[in-house]
């Protein structure tokens, strides 16, 4: 099943998400369908928030569909180390359309639990550390556009104000 995406201006986007307690065939519905939405949306990361689900829940797969391996379950993620500086354009599913140059660390080492419940630790450079760090955020109730300058924040927000106003957001 394909999810909408939430967009920015949903309560559930700016709150913090509940832990993943239960590891079943629920949750493993869910994290199918997650995947799915997310390359239905053309997007490498996908937060539970962001299909209005509060749970610390996020899907990554930044070689989109191209290695099966590289996709990742994340449930209740913590960021466990972090290195360096790295900037690049970031955009977000549930902010469409817009894209900034955001500075994040370069390095991350994430320990969350996968699938079945078990914890893991995984490390990603660049644009995979950038993912655990976005989706992260997500869960934490936090978009990349609180890593802007607050003259760029707000211009965003109000761009995007007009057009809910116009109904066509």
């Amino acid at each position: 099943m394909i999810y909408s995406i939430v967009k920015f201006g949903d309560p559930v986007l700016e709150k913090q998400a509940e832990p993943v307690t239960s590891f079943d065939d629920e949750l493993k519905k869910l994290v199918e369908d997650m995947f799915e939405s997310m390359y239905a949306a053309h997007g490498v990361g996908l937060a539970a928030p962001q299909i209005g689900i509060s749970k610390r829940l996020a899907v990554i797969d930044v070689t989109f569909k191209e290695d099966p391996e590289a996709k990742l379950v994340l449930a209740n993620p913590e960021i466990v180390h972090t290195e360096g500086r790295h900037t690049q354009n970031e955009g977000c599913l549930s902010i469409p359309d817009f894209r900034e140059s955001v500075t994040r660390p370069k390095k991350v080492t994430i320990r969350a639990q996968d699938i079945n419940g078990k914890i893991y630790e995984k490390t990603g450079e660049e644009l995979l550390a950038r993912a655990f760090l976005h989706e992260t955020d997500h869960l934490n109730g936090k978009l990349y556009i609180s890593h802007l300058s607050a003259l760029k924040r707000d211009l965003i927000k109000r761009k995007i104000r007009k057009l809910m106003k116009a109904g066509e957001w």
